[in-house]
């Protein structure tokens, strides 16, 4: 069987390798001219570090499991904490799920909300459920309801902003949180989440040596990839998928779109139709970029006991994130030490603000290190500074995002020799994209 797979990012390399495990002819098309979609190294002061996304979830071992098949080191973080930057101080990041609190008194103690915001939030044990089983709402407005305006913007804005670089007022409990959708079904949330066990020792969190970067660079080792290779369309003929490329076409038996849904529906068209290529941009994506600096050692204003800060939409700041990569990992550490330096990055950009792309890096530079001076005390100028851009890189589970999903899964199974896979459907997490590879692959397979 022949499967021409679409997207070169962690999605379609890990639908090709399943594929290619199983005795498939693949071919992986990718439009841009490297590998990797969100999973991206690169040098900054001659140390190779992630400039995408830099840890997956240990709980869900779709990733991990991946990543040692294919001989790679899994490492986990240091036990440096985060921290919420708020009113104008770096705070203790209290016990939350996604930033429903699981812990009132370290909230309080946090000094993140104000008092009546705390007063609020301690009520939301005794208030009646005022909503129907089973009903989809945002986040933010699940929040809203039970512990107050001031949790979600002060909490869950964060949290939501550094996993989907999304709105939290705009994000469907149910796709994003479906655990906090299922406890809010059953009653008060306070006792349900205090409930929660908490300290184990298993890490919550996974990355690999050398940065997460090299998953996709090992996954496209063992496949044909072709790289600038954009695909113009799709048709068929004799009950066989053409995929129209720039300098000819690709006959196959199948098709896996592993790329964002916009582009999907670009593609998808000539053999499906338009009312399927619609549901695929119903789907929206947020624009979001990395600025990676390294700092001599000497100049780092903290210790190393934090391990970076969330920045809450309402204090006004430019970034919404820092990741003080150095004392999260050690294989960071150990390599910037090695060169004199230390390795940190920040976040610039979420949902309906395509800002961060405008700026010139120069600019984003600027913004960044104006955000860390007032935050840790960082005055000196770094030896090197990397701005990476992720035009529309982070897709938006919107209200009823699932049944969304289902209408182009069941529209897509209408389709002979088609299948999907990607962080557009039914997760943003690594583990959750390698999940959706494997059922990809699965699917043409049983439908060959």
């Amino acid at each position: 069987m022949k499967v021409v797979v679409v997207g070169a990012g962690v999605a379609g390399l890990a639908a090709a390798h399943f594929l290619a495990a199983r005795g498939c002819e693949v071919v992986v098309l990718e439009a841009s001219e490297r590998i990797g979609g969100k999973l991206r190294r690169a040098s900054v002061a001659d140390v190779m570090v992630d400039v995408g996304a830099e840890a997956m979830l240990a709980r869900r071992a779709d990733g991990i499991d991946l990543a040692r098949d294919l001989g790679l080191p899994i490492v986990h973080p240091t036990k440096a904490t985060s921290r919420l930057w708020v009113d104008g101080a770096l705070r203790p990041m209290p016990p939350s799920l996604m930033g429903a609190p699981m812990d009132l008194d370290a909230l309080e103690a946090s000094g993140v909300l104000s008092p009546a915001g705390m007063a609020q939030a301690r009520a939301e044990a005794n208030l009646a459920a005022v909503h129907r089983v089973g009903e989809d709402c945002t986040v933010g407005d699940l929040i809203d309801r039970r512990f107050g305006p001031e949790v979600t913007d002060r909490l869950v804005e964060p949290l939501l902003g550094g996993v989907y670089a999304g709105r939290a007022r705009e994000i469907s409990a149910r796709a994003a949180v479906p655990q906090l959708a299922a406890l809010y079904d059953r009653g008060p949330l306070t006792p349900q989440l205090a409930a929660i066990p908490r300290g184990s020792d298993l890490p919550v969190f996974a990355g690999i040596e050398g940065g997460m970067g090299l998953l996709p660079e090992r996954l496209a080792a063992g496949l044909d990839v072709r790289t600038e290779e954009p695909v113009l369309g799709t048709g068929y003929a004799h009950d066989r998928l053409l995929v129209e490329l720039v300098h000819g076409v690709e006959v196959t038996d199948g098709l896996i779109l592993a790329t964002p849904a916009h582009v999907a529906a670009q593609i998808i068209a000539g053999c499906a139709g338009g009312s399927l290529a619609d549901t695929f941009r119903v789907i929206d994506h947020a624009s979001v970029a990395v600025v990676t600096h390294a700092v001599r050692l000497e100049d780092w204003p903290l210790g190393h006991d934090v391990s970076g800060f969330l920045v809450p939409p309402d204090q006004h700041r430019r970034i919404k994130a820092s990741t003080f990569s150095f004392a999260k990992w050690d294989w960071v550490r150990a390599a910037g030490e090695a060169r004199g330096v230390l390795l940190l990055r920040t976040s610039i950009g979420r949902a309906r603000d395509s800002q961060a792309l405008d700026f010139t890096d120069t600019e984003l530079i600027a913004q960044s290190l104006a955000d860390l001076r007032d935050a840790v005390g960082l005055t000196a100028r770094p030896v090197d500074s990397h701005v990476q851009r992720w035009p529309l890189g982070l897709p938006q589970y919107a209200l009823r995002h699932r049944r969304q999903v289902e209408v182009i899964r069941e529209a897509v199974a209408q389709v002979p020799g088609l299948a999907v896979a990607g962080a557009a459907y039914d997760g943003v997490g690594i583990p959750a994209v390698i999940a959706s590879s494997r059922r990809a692959a699965d699917e043409l397979l049983a439908s060959s």
